[in-house]
């Protein structure tokens, strides 16, 4: 066994507890930290499923198959080699989860149940009813705090990653990170640092994450130098209720297990939703695409029911149509006790908020931001030409910063522009995996433990997010925080979501600079030293504005609609000049990108996608022909800068 080292994970959701639990394994000391208790990471709310080719139902799938429509669904976005290890390690995954005690849904032999997402056509995900995220988390918790018990793992629950520790080098050494309680800040040293903090929808507002989904880890590793990985590339998940506060998920597993998505044909129809006859309704999906027709892949579902409601076809004239699993029971004859084994966590949800049953009264959802595919860019090696990767290579998962480790949602690697439901939490999974690959072959060839850093690094460190802090807590003006964070939402949303449009994103460019002056001026209201909201909740606002930058800055220079990036501008795909990397470098006055990274596209050679439609033909089907207006010549993308 190799030398106990100390690793720092940033992160208490699977991606953070997988890479803790096989490091731990390794021998190395773990000092975790998460923002909420490691429990309710937001990776308990996943519900849906998780993706492997175990091929029990005799389709003759395989994980190249499972390869084929990641990249599929990717756009091609995605580099080959990591996707296919992770599609060759989802069995093993699953299994590995099965034997920790997740309680999968089973078929009426024993073996496991597999159902159906969005972008494939084979069963290919394992669930526990709807809870799988849930389920998943707790697993993996109850395996960490094995290490725990021996004092091999250090949780530190309630405290926020506020910076990274680098020596003169560059090299990641540690991090900084406070106490939410008593509003203390503390430097951490270690040999290695794995960020794993998920995504960054509360940007958008209209979101189905976590309120702590704010992103800002990842903005701080930004603005301390390492590289954002196409950060345009944001998942809007096509079926969510709406609400005052945020978005409730309905999962894709609705639509797996026979879910329809309809609108009235007649906008005016005043009959119940349950009352209106099939020839009176609007199956827009499956008249869109026979073959695919409910679960196609996300983007361009999203992109459907966006252009439905857009035309006023929405229920009611509302943004809002329906997704109706009520012919399962009353057609099909479903009992409500089985329909509860699949689906019982969504339709839970969708009672407690909505207060109608969705087995008796069809689902009213709209498209919400769901995931980003966009993150920290991360590294990995081969072995030679071949696909395989090279597990014993301290390359796999690591940043631009050395010492510096990324998993799960936080990195860019997995999902291209636009992930494939259920592959969320085997990207994380399997990321996880690596990153502790990763991170044991770089400890191997560590120059100086962390033990024998100066302690003046640390110190330096923490003396200056702690100078940050106090200058936070002076009242400089009028602004308040939660208002601008209010208008950010807004701006994202509006002019950077499902429909993207140049000079809106340059107007958005502007108002973002805007923004950055006025944060600057925020009255806040609490300079309390226990507890304190207001102050961290400004300062990761700043982060969430400086992450904003790079998310519209790499969508106004992506001349060319993938994926979950459509831009009227320029409604097609432009392979022969960008079928590129978005890398985002952090500057003062805004993101510099680089263009230089080639996709790896080893395997598979790029292709139109399978499904039978695209945005620009929904656009044209549903809105008009003259809709669109005529494109122009995409610009390719600049060598530097």
């Amino acid at each position: 066994m190799a030398a106990e080292r100390t690793v720092i994970v940033v992160g208490g959701g699977l991606a953070g507890l997988m890479t803790t639990m096989k490091l731990a394994e390794a021998g190395h000391k773990v000092k975790l930290f998460s923002i909420v208790p490691v429990k309710r990471s937001h990776s308990v709310c996943a519900q849906g499923g998780i993706n492997g080719a175990v091929n029990i139902r005799g389709e003759n799938d395989s994980p190249y198959l499972h390869f084929e429509d990641s990249i599929t669904g990717g756009d091609f976005l995605n580099h080959q080699p990591p996707v296919m290890r992770m599609a060759e390690r989802a069995p093993a995954i699953i299994y590995l989860l099965d034997r920790m005690g997740v309680p999968f849904n089973r078929t009426a032999e024993g073996l496991l149940s597999f159902r159906r997402f969005g972008g494939t056509l084979k069963h290919r995900t394992a669930y526990a009813g709807a809870t799988t995220g849930q389920q998943l988390l707790y697993a993996l918790d109850e395996q960490v705090r094995r290490y725990e018990s021996n004092n091999q793992v250090q949780k530190y629950e309630g405290w926020e990653f506020i910076g990274l520790i680098k020596d003169e080098k560059g090299v990641a050494r540690g991090i900084v990170a406070q106490d939410l309680r008593t509003m203390e800040i503390q430097s951490f040293t270690a040999d290695a640092t794995v960020i794993a903090t998920g995504g960054n929808g509360v940007i958008f507002g209209r979101s189905t994450n976590s309120i702590i989904n704010t992103g800002s880890p990842v903005a701080i590793c930004y603005q301390q130098g390492a590289v954002y990985g196409n950060p345009e590339m944001v998942q809007i998940h096509p079926t969510a209720v709406p609400g005052e506060d945020k978005c409730r998920l309905m999962s894709e597993s609705v639509r797996g297990e026979g879910g329809r998505l309809w609108v009235p044909r007649d906008v005016n129809d005043s009959r119940k939703p349950f009352d209106i006859p099939e020839k009176d309704r609007w199956y827009f999906c499956e008249e869109l695409d026979p073959v695919y027709g409910n679960l196609l892949s996300r983007d361009l579902v999203s992109f459907i029911i966006y252009c439905v409601c857009r035309k006023g076809m929405g229920y009611k004239n509302r943004q809002q149509v329906f997704l109706d699993i009520t012919h399962l029971h009353h057609k099909k004859g479903m009992s409500r006790e089985l329909i509860r084994d699949k689906l019982g966590g969504v339709l839970e949800i969708y009672e407690k908020f909505m207060r109608e049953d969705p087995i008796d009264t069809p689902m009213r959802i709209y498209p919400a931001v769901h995931y980003t595919m966009g993150g920290l860019w991360v590294d990995y090696e081969t072995t030679g030409n071949d696909i395989a990767l090279d597990e014993n290579s301290a390359r796999n998962q690591q940043t631009n910063i050395p010492g510096l480790f990324a998993a799960g949602e936080c990195e860019y690697q997995y999902h291209g522009a636009n992930r494939l439901g259920a592959n969320a939490l085997l990207s994380c999974l399997s990321g996880g995996e690596l990153a502790a690959l990763g991170v044991q072959a770089y400890l191997q060839n560590l120059d100086m433990g962390h033990e024998d850093l100066p302690t003046s690094l640390a110190d330096d460190a923490r003396h200056y997010r702690q100078s940050e802090y106090q200058n936070l807590k002076v009242s400089k003006g009028s602004e308040n925080p939660y208002q601008l964070a209010a208008e950010l939402s807004e701006t994202m949303w509006n002019y950077c979501g499902i429909w993207r449009l140049q000079s809106e994103l340059e107007g958005a460019r502007n108002t973002l600079d805007e923004l950055t002056k006025r944060s600057d001026q925020c009255n806040l209201l609490d300079d309390g030293n226990w507890s304190n909201q207001a102050v961290p909740f400004t300062r990761t606002l700043k982060h969430m504005i400086e992450m904003s930058k790079a998310i519209v800055g790499g969508a106004l220079a992506r001349d060319e609609s993938r994926g979950a990036h459509f831009k009227l501008d320029t409604p097609e795909r432009h392979d022969d000049t960008w079928l590129v990397t978005t890398k985002a470098t952090w500057n003062e006055s805004g993101p510099s990108l680089d263009f230089s990274e080639k996709v790896d596209v080893r395997a598979l050679a790029p292709r139109p996608r399978k499904y039978k439609i695209n945005q620009n033909q929904v656009a044209r089907f549903i809105l008009g022909e003259d809709v669109l207006p005529k494109s122009k010549e995409p610009t390719a993308p600049p060598t530097s800068g």
